[in-house]
């Protein structure tokens, strides 16, 4: 009997040591199953998951972590950044994915890149340490081959901040602004994309608003260069010859009042050319002037623009003024 008792609790500890085994084995598995048993997406965030062409498993990791769109003050609540830059969303491990609400339609697929980039971070934390060393070959050995100088310049700002993020922050970004990729990393991108390059579109789409008032700003710029160059050289022109006019009058006057009236006489005419000469060089200044000032305007109002797309994305906490 004793010994039946001790085969019985032995087999008790066996199958205890074995469930807990397998708990940790299935650890991710279960704290997915609890975070999505009573969890319903908002019709916001399915049309996310819809339109960024998550799969089954993209969008799987994309629920359990409970996205939402929020406000700046609620974003800011959830999302911290000590940089103090412009921040769209936030995956936060083992809480949530939150997603800063952009409502100025000059920024459509926004909140979609934003919404498949961090459900990426949250990809990136479940590969296992051998996947993960492996995709972190393939996205370098991908990023070495980007020209985009954007994206080049997004990359160094995260290596400048913390160089240890830049594996992850490149997992993310490779994967939703970048349309070329090679063949074994596009494939692991199956994973969680059906049509990746739908997200690509979207970046491209927001994107291209703040780089065609960019290089319209840049078109205003130059041109504004070349009418200050002209303007300056007209002017140093018409201070010259307003100099030369001055003193030929002076010498007429002079002429005339020494009654040296043959040599007045025929100085007139060369005189009254150079005047005719200097008042067409004064309304080609004046109309030079004109168009600087219309092309300052023009300029002005498309800096205005691009200043209200950056404040649309700037999800920072505003200052207060002291009384």
């Amino acid at each position: 009997m004793e010994k039946s008792s001790r085969r019985v609790s032995f087999l008790l500890a066996l199958a205890f040591l074995l469930a807990t085994v397998g708990a940790l084995w299935q650890r991710q598995a279960i704290y997915d199953w609890i975070r999505l048993r009573d969890y319903t997406p908002s019709p916001g965030i399915v049309a996310l998951a819809d339109t960024t062409s998550m799969t089954d498993y993209g969008r799987h990791v994309f629920y359990v972590y409970h996205p939402t769109l929020e406000d700046k003050d609620s974003f800011n609540a959830h999302c911290t950044n000590s940089e103090r830059s412009i921040v769209l969303g936030c995956y936060v491990e083992h809480q949530g994915i939150y997603i800063f609400d952009v409502t100025d339609e000059r920024l459509s697929g926004i909140e979609e890149v934003t919404a498949a980039h961090e459900m990426l971070h949250a990809a990136y934390d479940r590969l296992s340490s051998k996947e993960k060393k492996r995709i972190d070959a393939l996205v370098a050995s991908a990023f070495a081959d980007v020209k985009d100088q954007r994206v080049l310049d997004t990359v160094e700002r995260y290596r400048e901040r913390d160089a240890t993020i830049v594996p992850n922050e490149l997992h993310s970004i490779l994967g939703t602004e970048v349309r070329n990729l090679p063949a074994e990393l596009e494939q692991y991108y199956a994973k969680y994309f059906k049509d990746r390059s739908a997200v690509v579109v979207f970046s491209e789409k927001y994107q291209q608003a703040f780089t065609e008032r960019q290089t319209k700003i840049d078109e205003y710029d130059q041109r504004l260069k070349t009418l200050q160059s002209q303007i300056d050289a007209l002017q140093s022109s018409l201070k010259s010859q307003e100099e030369g006019l001055q003193a030929e009058r002076a010498r007429l006057d002079s002429l005339r009042s020494t009654n040296r009236v043959d040599e007045y006489n025929a100085s007139v005419p060369g005189f009254n050319e150079r005047i005719r000469r200097y008042n067409v060089d004064v309304a080609s200044a004046r109309q030079l002037i004109d168009e600087y000032n219309k092309v300052v305007a023009s300029r002005n109002a498309i800096a205005v623009e691009e200043n209200e797309l950056i404040k649309a994305i700037d999800s920072r906490p505003g200052t207060m003024q002291a009384e």
